[in-house]
């Protein structure tokens, strides 16, 4: 069964079971922007120790230094698109700065625009991701094992 320590930066709120399992909300009271933090600086949301990343977007299955079970949180397609809404406004607010000020041919607009979208995106996407990961592990937004199913047979 797990015990709930003091809320630190430095300690998690939660030991896991060797079995993975929780009987209760493990992260109730750790601060919302403390796990978002956290997950965008590419560490474990729980406890700031381990590593939350295992690939350039792949999610470790569990942290190493707390146990949690990261790799039951889904981001699926929330991080692209929190990631295109805030490229989008960056650079559409930086073209109508640029049209309003500057008279420059559209071949130098692209030049000047398309490396820094894609530079902009690629840079923002893991922490984005790591961010959605840490809001969705204060939420309690898991995949339960319960909801694995057991067998093929079972699917």
């Amino acid at each position: 069964m797990p015990h709930t320590q003091h809320v630190t930066e430095d300690a998690p709120l939660v030991t896991w079971t060797p079995n993975g399992r929780r009987t209760e909300q493990p992260y109730a009271g750790l601060p919302m922007l403390t796990a978002m933090r956290r997950g965008a600086g590419g560490h474990c949301p729980a406890c700031g120790r381990g590593k939350l990343f295992s690939t350039w977007l792949g999610i470790v299955p569990a942290c190493t230094a707390c146990a949690a079970p990261l790799g039951l949180i889904r981001a699926d397609d929330a991080p692209p698109y929190f990631t295109v809404f805030i490229v989008a406004h960056v650079v559409i607010g930086l073209l109508i700065l640029l049209e309003h000020n500057f008279t420059l041919s559209v071949a130098t607009e692209m030049m000047i625009f398309l490396p820094g979208t894609l530079l902009l995106t690629l840079g923002l996407i893991r922490p984005v991701k790591g961010a959605t990961v840490g809001l969705m592990l204060k939420l309690g937004f898991m995949k339960h094992d319960d909801a694995a199913p057991k067998s093929p047979a079972d699917a």
